[in-house]
């Protein structure tokens, strides 16, 4: 019948477009060179990484603050990863670990301490700035005038008047500050601002110029990388989610693939934006200063990568003090501290081309999980709620099915009478749909609208960091993976073997077979997904069978009325 054929399509549909969706994630990707593919060898010498907005490019362009102030200086070269250096500060907050180099006052690492890396060891944190040498990830920072000579770059040596700094207990905001000085009057402290329960970091500039001359000088900030290789793998979910750079140019945000040509040499001057190095759930995030055009610019060789921005030319008057300021964010893409620390910043909680569902159906989420406490109950009351809102919907359809099924030994019997004639028997049956007031497409209806929440369901579970290792019950303690005994999958096969039961079966023998089938089929593909989208399509389905049970009933005494 049409609408079974219509329904089959629509499965097989769902299944192709997730396997294009895995394809376009393996093969799609734009080929590295040939000498990134390869790497070094013996008798080819590794690659120099690459470098930091570097004096050596030629026609760079930057930004002025007006048409006659100098251009703004470039920052130093960066070398793959700074040697360790001694006197290195400890700063601990209630969220962070981490620790900032003296040279350059530099951020080399940062643990967060309310994120394992996995709950079976709960002492093994999750690390995004990291100094190893063999995989550095770094956020390099400072001041730079262009010009040889002495001055505050992540090169140079900072001290402190302390190796550690703790967040004490009672008050909400630690400052670090590193000093640094010529030894001819010019002294510039930078200090880092952490607050109690917060990711950003508030990074200020003090310029004090004691000298007899104007100083001029320009910040910037870059992040240096190593990205680690990730196997994609169709038992790892996390596995596809994007890791690298991107940028918000204060209209749009922007992935850039280290791997792609064009993106591999990206350049641009921009205003109230930011830029990124992330990865699945966690993201370290640089916001320059506000209304003012900073030089972005990445470039990336080897799996390295350098992404930085450098601000415009400041002039500070001999005998004058000037602070600049800009924001940093390390940590989880906590999506509440991310719309405060910059513009659009929650953006790098990537729902892809589903953000317009899958964003109200996180704040829907997030806000049934304050009254419950649960993310597995708050998943299982959103899906009533969003099967309460289509009901009228699927309360139709679920006519239309039920009295497909009270017609199903007609239907046969018009089968058998005009099985040698095809054009007759679609006369036949139309002319049944429009006599007994069926519609045979509206089965397929609820099918339709339910695959779009889906995917949005899944963007939200796999990117959503408050989701990250939720617990729901018993076995289930981590809803953005997959199920560790593969229990959740089977009842949901079991649900739809019962719904495939209750509705109406097709005529056609092959179409019978194949939805029989098809309960199956989505056990297996489930059993991958993560459980918190099984638990939903599991509640979904039982929901399903509730109501169509109930309206079966009640067409089958409004039947039974009408014979009498």
């Amino acid at each position: 019948m049409p609408s079974q054929r219509l329904l089959l399509w629509a499965g097989l549909a769902l299944v192709l477009w997730l396997n294009y969706q895995a394809w376009q994630q393996d093969y799609a990707s734009p080929p590295a060179t040939s000498q990134a593919q390869s790497g070094p060898t013996a008798s080819t010498p590794a690659a120099p990484a690459p470098q930091a907005l570097e004096q050596s490019v030629p026609g760079l362009p930057t930004p002025t603050s007006d048409a006659n102030t100098p251009p703004a200086p470039e920052a130093p070269a960066a070398p793959v990863a700074a040697p360790a250096a001694a006197g290195d500060i400890r700063v601990l907050t209630d969220v962070l670990d981490l620790r900032i180099g003296a040279q350059g006052g530099e951020l080399k690492r940062a643990d967060l301490l309310a994120y394992p890396k996995d709950k079976r060891n709960p002492d093994v944190l999750v690390r995004l700035f990291n100094d190893d040498p063999a995989h550095p990830f770094l956020l390099q920072s400072g001041l730079t005038s262009g010009i040889p000579g002495a001055q505050p770059d992540h090169l140079a040596t900072f001290t402190s008047a302390a190796s550690e700094y703790r967040l004490a207990d009672g008050t909400d905001e630690i400052k670090v500050p590193v000093t640094w000085t010529d030894g001819q009057g010019i002294t510039v402290t930078k200090t880092y601002t952490f607050t109690r329960g917060s990711y950003a970091v508030r990074m200020d500039y003090d310029i004090d110029n004691k000298s007899a001359k104007d100083w001029q000088t320009a910040s910037y900030m870059q992040f240096l990388r190593q990205q680690p290789h990730v196997e994609r793998s169709m038992f790892d979910v996390e596995s596809y989610a994007f890791m690298g750079p991107a940028i918000y140019d204060g209209t749009k945000y922007r992935k850039l693939e280290i791997d792609d040509e064009e993106d591999r040499v990206f350049s641009a001057g921009i205003q109230n934006g930011w830029f990124a190095a992330m990865q699945h759930h966690f993201v370290a995030a640089a916001v320059p200063a506000a209304q003012q055009t900073y030089q972005y610019r990445l470039r990336a060789e080897n799996g390295q990568y350098l992404l930085g921005a450098v601000g415009p030319s400041q002039v500070v008057p001999a005998g004058a003090r000037r602070t600049l300021s800009e924001t940093l964010f390390v940590g989880p893409k906590l999506q509440a501290q991310l719309e405060t620390t910059g513009p659009r910043l929650e953006l790098v909680a990537d729902y892809g081309m589903l953000t317009i569902l899958s964003k109200p159906l996180f704040l829907v989420l997030k806000w049934v999980h304050g009254l419950v406490g649960n993310w597995g109950w708050a998943i299982v009351l959103v899906t009533a709620l969003i099967k309460l809102i289509f009901y009228p919907l699927s309360e139709a359809s679920g006519r239309s099915m039920a009295k497909m099924r009270a017609l199903a030994p007609r239907i046969k019997n018009i089968q058998e009478r005009y099985k040698d004639d095809r054009e007759q028997l679609g006369r036949a049956m139309m002319e049944l749909y429009k006599r007994e007031k069926i519609n045979p497409l509206a089965g397929c209806l609820p099918i339709v609208i339910q695959i779009p929440v889906f995917l949005a369901f899944y963007w939200v579970l796999l990117e959503s960091v408050e989701m990250r290792q939720a617990p729901f019950m018993l076995w289930i303690n981590d809803l953005s993976t997959r199920d560790p005994l593969f229990i959740l999958p089977l009842f949901m096969g079991a649900a739809m073997f019962g719904q495939y039961k209750l509705n109406p079966a097709p005529p056609d023998p092959v179409q019978a077979k194949v939805f029989m089938f098809m309960p199956i089929i989505m056990t297996v593909m489930f059993a991958w997904f993560p459980s918190g989208l099984v638990l939903y399509w599991l509640t979904n389905t039982v929901l399903s069978i509730a109501q169509q049970w109930r309206i079966n009933k009640v067409v089958e005494q409004q039947a039974k009325k009408a014979s009498a």
